[in-house]
């Protein structure tokens, strides 16, 4: 078969690999000048630092497998050390251990922590013994954490982890696509206290495993190595080439870019963001495509900074930390990129990369860059008791590039999979919208969509 790939994200370059493995003729069509999407890496302080996401998690087999095929399975790392803080009241508190997502499953190390008031706590001891039923329809995390545990554990320790993740607000975000995890524990267990220690009992975790991956030169050497393997099987891969419209001529159907030049499928995958999607789709599915319209997406901006080791008035040994909204700071996060990738540490250099920007927060995506970068330094100054200012510095914008995902995204989604099916036989689409971000998860909707539309 003849096979267009509109979008050369990892999406759509995991599409066309599936699609090239199969034996069929594949052309990748990505409007911009690069390939990759919101994976970028590039030379930053001596280093390979990424801009966009900078690992995947190790338990959700897709790029892992994805990245073995490619011959990236010897270069995959783990992160150096998996310990992290919170930014809570003025001071930066350990996470404690004994939470899954953010909920507790023990009690005692929380309660060491810290990190919750003697009320806040009491409360959430109570979870275990609350009555109610188990979930039996998607809700929003937020929700049900506050319910079941009150607003403390949700506003200083699920939200700020699954929130961040998101770039959006756990009261807004379903638990089906945000915390599959709990999810499925909250259909079985009421509590889901009881339930995760249930689950604990019955699969405990093994602590010699990795939680996350990356390969060891960057993000960016998945999209070299997946266009490397997409020229053996002889793919026509073309950036700069917008795609204007879809049409459909007798049994073919025609992909008419913004230059005028039309290539014919058999079968096409659509990997970019819902808001460019839908417009291609209105001609043939317009319920699919106002479903698609109607996603909403966060904008975020990843501010890099290298400082000199002697900068830090006091040791940070983590990866990282994470700071609640409640805090009303202008940083989301922060990584300590030489810390959690001890292969990129530079002796007498410290790097680290903060995140601003999340669903209702835009405070710091209208500043220049000069001024971004001194509000987060002032923040940093005050969390880390930095001493200096940095030597180098990089502003990384990602604008409309995270989708939210309200209660009941799934089924929504779901219903416009099988519409497309029906209206527009031999078309498919895929991106981080459909099923939530991650480039786990992006891989498998792509691999989903590429046997989708071959029928395999």
């Amino acid at each position: 078969m003849r096979a267009v790939v509109v979008g050369g994200g990892i999406s759509g370059l995991a599409a066309a690999h599936k699609l090239g493995e199969d034996g069929h003729d594949v052309t990748v069509l990505e409007a911009d000048d690069r390939l990759g999407g919101k994976i970028r890496t590039s030379e930053f302080a001596g280093r390979a630092v990424d801009e966009g996401p900078d690992a995947f998690l190790a338990r959700i087999p897709y790029a892992v497998d994805l990245a073995r095929r490619v011959g990236l399975g010897d270069e995959l790392v783990s992160p150096g050390t998996g310990s992290a803080s919170l930014w809570l009241d003025g001071t930066l508190k350990p996470i404690p251990p004994g939470l899954v997502l953010g909920v507790p499953v023990d009690f005692e190390p929380l309660a060491a922590s810290g990190v919750l008031s003697d009320a806040g706590l009491a409360r959430a001891r109570k979870e275990p013994d609350l009555p109610g039923d188990p979930v039996t329809e998607d809700v929003t995390i937020g929700d049900l954490i506050r319910r079941r545990y009150g607003p403390e554990v949700h506003e200083r320790l699920v939200d700020p982890l699954l929130g961040g993740i998101n770039a959006g607000r756990t009261e807004e975000l379903s638990l089906d696509v945000g915390a599959a995890q709990l999810a499925a524990v909250a259909r079985r267990s009421a509590s889901l206290t009881e339930g995760l220690r249930a689950q604990r009992l019955a699969h405990p975790p093994d602590p010699t495993q990795p939680v996350f991956y990356a390969p060891r030169r960057g993000m960016g050497s998945l999209v070299d190595a997946l266009t490397t393997s997409l020229d053996g099987f002889g793919a026509d891969i073309r950036s700069a080439t917008p795609v204007f419209a879809i049409e459909r001529r007798a049994d073919r159907w025609l992909v008419v870019a913004m230059d005028g030049t039309v290539f014919d499928a058999d079968a096409i995958v659509l990997a970019t963001p819902a808001f460019a999607t839908a417009p291609l789709i209105q001609p043939l599915s317009p319920s699919a495509a106002n479903a698609l319209q109607a996603i909403t997406y966060a904008s975020v901006a990843l501010v890099t900074l290298s400082y000199p080791s002697e900068a830090f008035g006091r040791a940070f040994t983590g990866s990282g930390f994470l700071v609640p909204r409640t805090e009303g700071r202008l940083m989301t996060a922060c990584s300590v990129f030489s810390n959690k990738w001890p292969h990129l540490a530079v002796e007498g250099k410290v790097v680290l990369r903060a995140s601003v920007g999340r669903s209702g927060d835009d405070r710091g995506l209208g500043l220049d860059d000069s001024a971004l970068v001194a509000q987060v330094h002032d923040e940093l100054v005050e969390m880390l008791g930095l001493l200096a200012p940095p030597t180098s510095t990089r502003v990384s914008r990602w604008d409309a590039s995270f989708p939210q995902f309200p209660a009941g995204h799934l089924l929504a989604m779901d219903a416009v999979v099988a519409t497309l099916r029906i209206d527009a036989p031999g078309i498919a689409v895929t991106g981080a919208y459909l099923r939530g971000v991650g480039i786990p998860a992006c891989i498998g909707s792509a691999r989903s969509a590429a046997e989708a539309v071959t029928g395999a």
